[in-house]
């Protein structure tokens, strides 16, 4: 439910961006290739294709198992987006929204002269997260300026960042600005505090897709305890359901790792 929803959330963004028809046939190489070149930074890295107009990975290259574990003929972008930190869910959709208006005010002529550079931590296979580096330039663009495709790069950064807030930045190529650690509008506000910490730590086992008895083992305590966490929740709240309160953490960004330090 909470991956639907997630999903569901970025496609609205990206429609804005690709209202057209499904885009014409792309010839990848080796236009592709001199891209990559340029995006390359020192680190395990992989790239995609991602079809704006259906939100969907039209490629993703085999590097993405090394990297993060996944076979790359299984990714999917809904997929993904379940991967991001909980904590970095409301980051990366305001920087996605932010993105898009940022291409929607440039000349068609300027559009394939800018990259999207941001970072985010990511849960590999095996649970483990890593910070990456998300670098994503348009490849097709419709004559009224509207995205198709874009190429974008993964980049394992844990090692050069291992901490700190993510960070967005519009790269400009061929002599174009650049702009660094852009300012965005924060669309997930913090709601106050009213779960407690153990709350919190049940609510955060729940965002990465554990059942009340793992969730049990997890934290090393009962399942009726887990049980009564989760109903205290929802009437602290005054929310239904524990879908439904998922939901609502990530796009409020509720603060789930009240001790992580970043």
């Amino acid at each position: 439910m909470l991956n639907i929803q997630l999903y569901e959330e970025a496609r609205k963004i990206w429609k804005v961006m690709a209202e057209s028809k499904d885009p014409p046939d792309l010839a990848m190489e080796p236009e592709i290739q001199k891209k990559v070149l340029r995006f390359f930074q020192v680190g395990d890295f992989y790239y995609f294709i991602f079809n704006a107009v259906r939100g969907e990975f039209e490629y993703v290259h085999p590097g993405v198992y090394d990297m993060l574990g996944y076979n790359a003929n299984e990714c999917t972008v809904a997929g993904m987006i379940s991967c991001i930190h909980p904590e970095d869910m409301g980051c990366f959709l305001d920087f996605e929204n932010a993105a898009v208006e940022f291409f929607a005010a440039l000349p068609p002529e300027k559009i394939l002269k800018y990259k999207v550079r941001y970072d985010l931590r990511i849960k590999k296979a095996n649970g483990e997260y890593i910070r990456i580096l998300q670098q994503v330039t348009p490849l097709q663009h419709n004559m009224e300026g509207e995205l198709l495709r874009t190429l974008g790069v993964h980049t394992d950064i844990t090692h050069l960042k291992p901490s700190g807030l993510p960070v967005l930045s519009f790269i400009g190529l061929d002599g174009e600005p650049s702009y660094l650690d852009v300012a965005v509008k924060t669309a997930f506000i913090p709601t106050r505090e009213i779960l407690t910490k153990r709350e919190k730590e049940v609510l955060r086992c729940m965002l990465d897709g554990m059942p009340s008895r793992e969730i049990a083992t997890h934290l090393n305590i009962s399942k009726q305890t887990v049980d009564k966490h989760r109903k205290n929740m929802l009437k602290k709240t005054g929310i239904k359901s524990s879908a439904e309160m998922m939901v609502r953490a990530v796009k409020e960004g509720w603060r789930t790792e009240p001790d992580f330090k970043r």
